[in-house]
């Protein structure tokens, strides 16, 4: 027992010790958690260099998994994180009891229908394969884009948000449909006649999403966003973080290198400015 009491209390002098470390560090130096993958690569070319004209010294660490970046973000590790959309931060923080929230949209890969085998969604017949993810989530996000395809019919009143193949009310094109994980659905192109991809994954197996036959429009549930520790909200740094995502110059990256992702509101006003 006293082997396990000094284990305990010397993990939580550590924790202490690197939680006031994070916080007493020069507010200059900005750690922005992210997955590999697109939204890092925002961040890299188009939000780092404008903090780094402002006079930021700004890091980027990339996670593969989407449990790490919130811990970090909650204990000081990280200043800010992108990578989760505001349901599942919601989520998330409430579940663990973390105080985090929503700074601001960022633009976001839409999931979208591909084929390798058809060229158009016209060429739907009976028993054509479908594959979608099978996370609740993301399943929500494709059977809705197939009720606006006219290929199924939800049930009256569905939640758009919780929506599950049980409130298929009417498969219209008598189509089948084939769950598999999301990160398994670029390799089912092989053998469906048409999958659903997030576009992370889509650009990961080197899909284009200009490539996809249809996609969402995604709604903000569905957006991305940059987090915060909702104590740091009202701070300078936080307050540059936010304008330079809602720049000139980062909508000129969105339109270069992220082609075929939704933007952001501010973006799409911007935007019809510009024209």
């Amino acid at each position: 027992m006293i082997t396990n009491r000094r284990t305990l209390l010397l993990s939580a002098l550590s924790l202490a010790l690197a939680s006031t470390l994070a916080f007493a560090k020069d507010p200059k130096e900005l750690v922005i958690g992210t997955s590999a993958g697109p939204y890092a690569d925002q961040i890299k070319l188009g939000i780092k260099p404008i903090l780094e004209k402002k006079g930021y010294k700004v890091k980027v660490v990339e996670f593969n998994d989407y449990i790490q970046p919130n811990f970090a973000l909650a204990e000081g590790s990280l200043d800010a994180n992108a990578f989760q959309h505001i349901i599942y931060l919601t989520k998330f923080s409430t579940e663990n009891k973390l105080a985090l929230s929503e700074l601001i949209k960022v633009p976001t890969a839409p999931i979208a229908i591909y084929s390798k085998k058809h060229k158009k969604l016209t060429e739907v017949t009976e028993g054509t394969t479908v594959a979608l993810p099978n996370d609740p989530t993301n399943q929500a996000r494709a059977l809705v884009l197939l009720e606006q395809l006219g290929w199924i019919k939800l049930r009256a009143n569905y939640d758009p948000i919780r929506v599950s193949e049980k409130d298929v009310a009417d498969n219209i094109k008598k189509i089948k449909l084939i769950q598999l994980e999301a990160a398994q659905l670029p390799r089912s192109l092989e053998d469906t006649d048409y999958s659903f991809i997030n576009g992370n994954f889509a650009l990961a197996s080197g899909l284009k999403l200009t490539e996809a036959l249809a996609a969402e429009k995604i709604s903000p549930n569905y957006q991305n966003l940059v987090a915060v520790r909702t104590a740091d909200k009202g701070k300078p740094w936080v307050k540059d973080l936010e304008a330079a995502y809602r720049s000139r110059e980062f909508l000129a990256v969105t339109n270069k290198y992220f082609a075929g992702f939704s933007k952001p509101n501010y973006q799409q006003a911007l935007q019809s400015l510009s024209k």
